[in-house]
């Protein structure tokens, strides 16, 4: 059983021994926008919607607990959670990892070393995005939340935390844990040591009793509540959504890369048992860690708003009526017609990480309709994702032979070609296309028996490959046309 507690919803899917999904659920919950820049969740609606979807999975195929060996949990990173440990309740909503109110708070973290100032511990510049900013935020904005959490009454987590805390009993004995992929999200934990940085924590003004426990990816934490969905089924598998898509994906060897294409887009590298570090805008993370076995990191390629842009079109303009109809919509028509689509709600993350960004259409005309509207927003993720392939290209030496994708929007073959088109590599989708899910069910597996490394590997098989079929000519000016479009965005905050 695999837990992929997502930005925008929560889902639960039961694999077989191929990796192939045998059952599953799924439930969307609210998106709360309370000020411009600022996005939360309701936890609670969280942990109810996990619970249920945990329960209808079973029953999707009727099966018992009994007949589970082992759950697993993946997890929107970086969102945060405070709550106190005595009664279960937070303190506030879940701040979003899309969130920018943390904004001026981090140039007063980075004083005058500027945003690099924790990079060589922590892999990461300071950032809106991380949670250890948004947790100083709650301790400095919501009423009474410092005193408590002081006095050791609180707990804070990602929702991977808050869902194996409540997983395992709750106020009643509920393991406060977390993994290796999780912290590294942090800004929080030492990448080399695996622990938490008390200088940093210090820094930043945040009593070390609140946070989690460490873990490995991969191990039995503990046997899941006696009243839930799941009594006694071994918790035994935790990644970050992104870390799990590249398990996935079988991406276990150095060299070997996945881009996700979610909410936001998240291209991994696994580059092995050493950290890298970037000169080119990229994240050093942990990629996973197997039980006592070294620790395994990645470069990261991170970008805020891909599928997020479709569901805008769809929630905010109403331009398309569902997310699965924008592929007809934009195939209606050739090109975009010279319209381009910014998406920069949240600033621009990888590689240009500029928090001042917004959201820009440019190169609007009457000749402009729906249909070239809808286009611009799905090549606004081909053209994010080039991007962040020639940091990784330049950071590694390593140059993109070929590109294995998954997530909700690799289904779009329009979208799936024009990537091709655009990288000038062919594109690879596996049949499990999500991988997130199945990364997670891996780790939960291998910690219990039911997987070997070898099974992940073995179990992965290609569905569909698209190859480049844009001239290059074209290909270097509507890559020319969209940085410019970028410039634009810029400055706007």
């Amino acid at each position: 059983m695999s837990i992929d507690q997502g930005t925008t919803s929560s889902r639960a899917i039961l694999f077989d021994h191929r990796g192939r999904p045998a059952g599953s659920e799924q439930v969307e919950h609210e998106q709360i926008f309370p000020r411009p820049g600022w996005v939360e969740h309701n936890a609670l609606e969280i942990w109810r919607n996990v619970r249920r979807v945990t329960a209808s999975a079973l029953a999707s195929i009727d099966v018992k607990p009994v007949d589970i060996r082992a759950c697993g949990i993946t997890n929107q990173r970086e969102t945060t959670v405070v709550w106190d440990r005595r009664t279960g309740v937070p303190v506030y909503n879940a701040i979003v990892w899309q969130d920018t109110r943390t904004a001026e708070l981090c140039e007063r973290l980075a004083g005058d070393a500027g945003p690099d100032r924790y990079r060589a511990r922590t892999g990461l510049p300071l950032s809106t995005y991380f949670a250890g900013p948004k947790l100083v935020w709650l301790l400095e904005n919501v009423s009474g939340v410092r005193a408590r959490a002081e006095a050791g009454d609180l707990c804070f987590g990602t929702m991977d935390s808050w869902l194996a805390w409540n997983m395992t009993g709750g106020v009643n004995g509920g393991e406060h844990i977390t993994d290796v992929t999780n912290a590294s999200r942090t800004m929080l934990m030492d990448l080399r040591t695996l622990d938490w940085d008390a200088e940093i924590c210090a820094d930043f003004g945040i009593p070390m009793s609140m946070l989690p426990k460490i873990h490995s990816s991969s191990e039995v934490y503990a046997p899941l509540r006696a009243k839930g969905s799941l009594p006694g089924v071994p918790l035994a598998g935790i990644l970050g959504d992104q870390q799990a898509a590249t398990f996935g994906q079988a991406c276990l060897s150095p060299g070997q890369a996945k881009n996700t294409y979610g909410t936001g887009n998240f291209l991994l590298l696994n580059t092995g048992n050493e950290p890298v570090f970037s000169d080119h805008g990229l994240l050093t993370t942990v990629c996973y860690q197997i039980g006592e076995a070294p620790a395994c990191y990645a470069l990261e390629g991170s970008i805020a708003v891909t599928g997020s842009l479709i569901q805008w079109l769809r929630d905010n303009l109403g331009l398309i009526s569902s997310a699965s109809e924008v592929e007809e919509i934009a195939a209606s028509v050739d090109d975009n017609g010279g319209a381009y689509i910014v998406p920069a709600f949240s600033g621009l993350f990888a590689p240009r990480w500029r928090p001042d960004a917004r959201g820009v259409v440019v190169g609007l005309t009457r000749f402009i309709n729906r249909g070239h509207l809808a286009r611009a927003a799905l090549e606004a993720s081909a053209f994010q994702t080039r991007e962040v392939i020639e940091a990784m290209e330049a950071d590694s030496g390593v140059t993109l032979t070929t590109l294995k994708v998954d997530g909700g929007m690799v289904v779009n073959d329009l979208l799936m070609q024009f990537q091709a088109d655009l990288l000038g590599v062919p594109v690879i989708r596996p049949v499990v296309s999500e991988t997130t899910a199945l990364g997670a069910a891996y780790a939960a597996g291998l910690a219990v028996g039911y997987w070997s490394s070898a099974d992940i590997s073995d179990n992965w098989a290609e569905d569909k490959r698209w190859l480049p079929q844009m001239p290059d000519d074209r290909r270097a000016l509507l890559y020319s046309e969209w940085n410019r479009a970028v410039e634009h965005s810029l400055d706007l905050a």
